[in-house]
């Protein structure tokens, strides 16, 4: 047998045809399900699938993260069905593009076939990720269409185009182009389609072509030869020969047609970004730690907020494959003698300490050789840091540093003497102490998260405990579409709805719906139709040992209707009649719902939300218009409304989001936001439209009756609170007499809305605490004792000054982000530590959304872990992403020379400026049921820069080659420091709400940004490529000539055109082509003396552009 390790190119080969051909696995789900699995080399996908026509699923390769051998991962853990099968067979494949991966856990028959596998999905991983910007087009059409055809009729593309985020102009649109190609069947072959996407791509951009192509071509040439690889005709040849479609064309003297070059400016082959910046610089690794910027998470674990989301041994996988270096696990008393790491005093989960470590442990060095820093917040008993101990030398074994690498030198060692090496670090934290209390809302209880402080109980959104889920199964029938109530007519209503559906949609035997039976209250009756006429069928029910049951026949019986309903619909057994089939659904299901009010004006339903301080209450109301509706809502302390129009059978909202009833919509909603982060959450009922009518507030602030305390929300909410954004609400708990607290007040006639209850033994022991430590204060004692502690540490920066000399190397300083001492008195001395010794930066308390801060400021301070919420994926943390981007995603990046000398002062910057603009874009991801309107969104971060943006104009209904007609001049920037500026790109979607949705970004340090017309290739929000996505922007980087003369600036470009010149004649190039050289060179030179606002040159300019437009076209034939 050849063994597969061997890496020939026959091995690979072998495999690659394995896999191809694919093989029956295990997939296992809930339980294990056996399917064919086989990898799609046409759209190069990981295809599982039932049947040679179905495929159930697919992912693509370059979205794959991870393949991880043996039984690692919950998908296992979940199914029993697992345990009959070897771990040496096993293997889980984690995919996707949120920070929560997806997995596909799968068993091969062999070890061989798993082995097999492991290798293959790298190597074609590596290949996809590899491939250039042809082949991945090329592979485009059918990875969008999940299918092994190559052929496509009109219908297909009807729904493959909105998927690619395109919308047809206009009924004959698909029609006209079938014509146009030429096409004789109605079905397009694989070239033909390839013809047809070439043109689709190129049409709307003709726009551009007109007034930006010609420039584009000539400035595009002139900064690609001014790259050394271009100095090499055969390396040109071999990239154009890459682009062009036709096989007659790759000849050894290529040309472009206008849309291979248009492909090309777009390709990730003309990236803005220079690779070479990407590079690791092994000589850059040997300085001490404190010199680099170290790239660094706060909660490793969570996987969401800080509040309720999940703990997870995969954030910390996620994380240290991402390149993170510095990592936190927060420690807590475990079960058992064994510790777990957790968010304190909150409801997030846990996951255990071990299984943490061992994660750790294999994984900490697959993105980087480099050292992992475990930053520990402890809180365990002696017990268990001991048992911690024992777990981390079992498990790290030799890569735990627990000696110095050389004691003699008097500085921390650096990166490449740590290689392989994971460092412990520990320190005290201090927190604030939480507690969670029940809000009173719609008449009923909901848990919610509150923090006091200052004498006022900040609360945020209530925590969603999946009650949606625990329905009783009795009413599970309810929500279905073929459940139509009590009917106005019983028998001769449900018999009409038979037979309107059938008319419309055909006489299916088995069509059906469910309906009370008027004739037996309480039970239901099935009406379908059978062999062209009416049957009705009771459904009976009983009760047994205090449980119902439901049947037809006594012989078989059912816990719940929705259980008999699927029974019938997949057997047929129903008195010998087939099985159910088709649901006739309710013509008007919102008819039945409480949150539905037919009469409601828009004034009244304004006034009634006014009255609910809630965000998340709702109603939908009946318009004047019969076909129209209205949903109006509270969403960031105001109500805000919502048309619904009836076209047809569909309900659109705002003429976008299309549902098949209102019910639908609101299920939509209810898990998704409508409104910034607001879901549909309390429905507003006719029955509290009538009881707030009568509400009148109790003018005292606070009472208390004999179970519960009252207070008033107040709505005015600062954006300084505990809760940061996710704060709902706040209440003043200095306006109640702690004394009185225990007296029996007499109970006051209120209702629940406006009002917040508190289980009184909750807030009594508040006040408890009160007295006894601070009574005279208005902050809490644990929040004084948290403020005293911080206080010292900042005294002890503040001596720094005096014995900076005395820094030991060896300690680690942690600061919250806003208690960095970056003012102008302090921050010298905080540079000067960070050139000796550690610190870090983790956010404050308030963001409990995971939000991130700036890390900016504080890198130019020289600190080194600025620790940020990975899981977020905000623009921080992208820019975050971007500077750890360099030196080969190490996780180190060597912080600028200027910055390690002691008289680098951050508010003593030298300033350049650029100039930048965005064209067009193809491709752009689609993000939900429909296609938006886009812009582009451009900002510059950097020292002293404020409102340093750009937007584009709206280019609507197109996502797949839209152009920004925009300025007709590019926009200038004037910044500082290369070094430590970053360029920001983001395309948004303007929702119906008409607020800025993300749909992708780019974001890059801006000393390795190349200048001219260049491909901006887009990333999601974790900075991980999507594929084909870019955009096309012009970028001029001028600072040299900022301080230049315009009669200096003519010389050098007159130099650099001659020498231009002579360069390409000597390569051996045309006549034509250096003369088209030497005129572009004095082309260029006129119009950097436009810029610099020289009018003579102005009219030489206009002079000239006729001469140049036909030389270029004539060169382009």
């Amino acid at each position: 047998t050849v063994r597969l390790n061997l890496h020939t190119s026959l091995a690979e080969s072998l495999i690659k045809q394995d896999l191809k051909m694919g093989m029956m696995m295990a997939v296992f789900r809930e339980k294990a399900e056996y399917l064919i699995v086989q990898v799609v080399m046409e759209s190069r996908q990981v295809a599982w699938i039932h049947s040679e026509d179905k495929i159930e699923g697919a992912l693509d390769l370059h979205e794959i993260r991870e393949v991880r051998p043996g039984k690692n991962s919950k998908d296992f853990e979940r199914c029993k069905d697992s345990k009959d099968h070897q771990d040496k067979t096993c293997f889980t494949i984690f995919y996707g593009s949120q920070f929560v991966l997806n997995t596909l856990s799968l068993s091969a028959p062999t070890e061989e076939d798993a082995e097999k596998w492991l290798i293959g999905l790298e190597l074609l991983r590596q290949e996809a990720l590899a491939a250039p910007t042809p082949a991945i087009i090329e592979r485009y059409r059918p990875a969008q269409t999940h299918t092994h055809s190559h052929t496509h009729s009109l219908i297909d593309l009807k729904f493959l185009l909105p998927q690619i985020s395109f919308k047809i102009p206009h009924a004959r649109y698909l029609k006209d182009k079938f014509e146009e190609i030429g096409v004789r069947k109605g079905v397009l072959d694989f070239e033909q389609f390839h013809k047809f996407y070439n043109m689709v791509m190129l049409e709307n951009q003709k726009f551009f072509l007109s007034l930006q192509f010609t420039v584009a071509f000539l400035l595009t040439c002139l900064s690609v030869f001014q790259e050394l690889w271009a100095n090499d005709l055969n390396q040109v040849r071999e990239l154009m020969t890459t682009f062009i479609n036709d096989m007659m064309g790759k000849t050894s003297d290529p040309e472009f047609t206008v849309s291979e070059f248009l492909s090309f400016l777009f390709s990730k082959e003309n990236s803005i970004w220079d690779k070479k910046f990407s590079d690791l610089h092994s000589l850059d690794m040997n300085n001490p730690l404190s010199h680099y910027w170290i790239n660094s998470s706060h909660n490793t674990y969570l996987t969401g907020d800080q509040l309720q989301s999940k703990s997870s041994s995969e954030a910390y996988v996620r994380c240290l494959r991402m390149g993170c270096r510095c990592i936190e696990l927060d420690c807590w008393d475990g079960p058992k003698g064994e510790p777990i790491i957790l968010h304190g005093n909150t409801r997030t989960s846990k996951v255990k300490f071990v299984d943490v470590v061992k994660a750790i442990n294999d994984h900490a060095f697959v993105a980087s050789e480099y050292p992992v820093i475990l930053s520990i917040e402890e809180h365990c008993c002696i017990e268990q840091q001991e048992r911690m101990a024992t777990i981390f030398k079992e498990v790290f074994k030799d890569r735990l540093l627990t000696q110095p690498v050389d004691p003699m030198i008097d500085q921390l060692p650096s990166p490449a003497q740590l290689k392989g090496k994971i460092i412990i670090k520990v320190g005290e934290q201090w927190t604030e102490r939480k507690m969670l209390f029940y809000l009173a809302c719609f008449q009923q209880w909901n848990r919610h998260y509150c923090v006091i402080s200052d004498d006022k109980l900040y609360y945020a959104e209530e925590y969603d405990e999946g009650t949606e889920n625990t329905v009783n199964p009795s009413e599970l029938h309810f929500s279905e579409p073929w459940f139509h109530g009590r009917l106005s007519e019983g028998r001769r209503t449900a018999e009409r709805l038979l037979q309107e559906y059938c008319s419309e949609f055909g006489e299916t035997d088995g069509t059906f719906l469910v309906r009370e039976s008027e004739i037996s209250p309480g039970n239901l009756v099935i009406s379908l139709w059978q062999e062209g006429r009416m049957q009705h069928y009771q459904i009976f029910s009983g009760s047994r040992d205090g449980c119902p049951f439901y049947f037809i026949t006594e012989n078989l019986c059912f816990l719940s209707v929705y259980e008999l309903i699927q029974h019938y619909r997949q057997n047929a057994d129903l008195y010998g009649n087939p099985s159910l089939t088709d649901a006739v659904p309710c013509p008007n299901p919102h008819l039945t719902k409480n949150w539905f009010h037919s009469t409601l004006t828009r004034d009244e339903a304004e006034h009634i939300l006014m009255k609910i301080p809630h965000d998340g209450a709702f109603l939908i109301r009946q318009t004047k218009t019969r076909q129209s509706f209205a949903i109006t809502f509270r969403a960031d302390g105001s109500v805000k409304h919502f048309h619904i129009q009836k076209k047809g059978l569909m309900f659109v909202l705002d003429c976008s989001a299309e549902f098949d009833n209102l019910v639908d919509l609101v299920k939509y909603y209810r898990k998704n936001p409508l409104y910034h982060t607001t879901r549909l959450r309390y429905p507003v009922t006719e029955e509290l439209v009538i009881r707030l009518d009568s509400v009148r507030l109790d003018e005292m602030e606070w009472w208390r009756d004999s179970t519960y305390i009252h207070w008033k929300i107040l709505l005015q909410v600062t954006e300084d609170n505990p809760l940061g954004p996710l704060c709902k609400g706040v209440f003043d708990l200095s306006k109640c007499d702690g004394e009185k607290l225990i007296q029996n007040f007499a109970s006051h006639a209120t209702y629940a809305l406006p009002l917040m209850f508190i289980q009184y033994a909750n807030i009594y022991s508040y006040y408890v605490k009160r007295t006894t430590f601070s009574n005279r204060t208005k902050t809490i004692h644990y929040k004084t004792q948290w403020q005293n502690s911080f206080s010292s540490i900042q005294n002890k920066t503040s001596l720094s000054t005096k014995y900076s000399k005395r820094y030991d190397y060896k300690e680690i300083r942690s600061f919250v982000e806003n208690k960095a001492p970056l003012s102008d008195s302090k921050v010298r001395d905080f540079l000067r530590y960070n050139r000796k010794a550690l610190s870090r930066i983790y956010p404050k308390g308030q963001r409990v959304d995971s939000s991130n801060y700036d890390p900016l400021p504080l890198w130019i301070c020289g600190c080194h872990m600025v620790a940020l919420n990975f899981q977020t994926a905000d623009k921080f943390m992208q820019v975050n992403n971007a500077l750890f981007s360099l030196n080969g995603g190490t996780g180190y990046v060597l912080q600028p020379e200027m910055m390690r000398s002691d008289g680098f002062n951050p508010k003593i910057l030298t300033t350049f400026c650029f100039s930048l603009q965005a064209i067009a874009a193809r491709h752009l991801p689609k993000s939900d049921h429909s296609i938006k309107s886009l812009f582009v969104e451009i900002e510059v971060f950097g020292l002293y820069i404020k409102n340093r943006n750009f937007q584009t104009t709206i280019c609507k209904d197109n996502g797949l080659n839209p152009v920004w007609a925009g300025r007709p001049v590019p926009v200038e920037f004037l910044v500082c420091e290369p070094e430590l500026t970053f360029v920001r790109f983001v395309v948004n979607e303007e929702d119906m709400f008409s607020d800025p949705n993300f749909l992708a970004q780019a974001t890059f340090p801006f000393k390795g940004i190349r200048s001219g017309y260049r491909s901006v290739p887009l990333k999601n929000g974790y900075s991980e490529d999507i594929e084909l996505a870019s955009l096309l922007v012009y970028i001029d980087r001028v600072e040299e000539e900022m301080n230049s003369s315009s009669s200096q600036l003519w010389r050098r470009t007159e130099s650099a055109a001659t020498s231009s010149t002579k360069q390409h004649e000597n390569l051996g190039t045309c006549n034509s082509l250096s003369t088209l050289w030497r005129f572009l060179s004095v082309l260029q030179q006129q119009i950097l003396l436009l810029k610099i606002g020289d009018k003579s040159a102005m009219l030489f300019c206009l002079c000239l552009f006729n001469d140049y437009l036909h030389l270029c076209l004539h060169l382009l034939m």
